[in-house]
């Protein structure tokens, strides 16, 4: 869970950038959000590429798989 909560705790401090945009209508905010979302697709990427590589190793391992909903 600690990957969970890392992107929480991402996305949270995104808010004041957020508010000032979405409300205050300020530009600059707006750039510093663009930012932020483009570091968010990163820390995404990061993560969905950790997720693989366990699936990876559980394969490999013989765990069972399991099977898709």
């Amino acid at each position: 869970m600690d990957r969970f909560q890392e992107l929480v705790d991402l996305i949270q401090t995104y808010k004041v950038d957020f508010d000032k945009f979405y409300q205050k209508k300020n530009k600059s905010a707006g750039v510093r959000l663009r930012k932020h979302m483009a570091d968010l697709k990163r820390k995404a990427q990061e993560i969905r590429n950790e997720v693989q590589e366990i699936k990876a190793k559980m394969t490999e391992e013989g765990e069972p798989k399991t099977p898709a909903a």
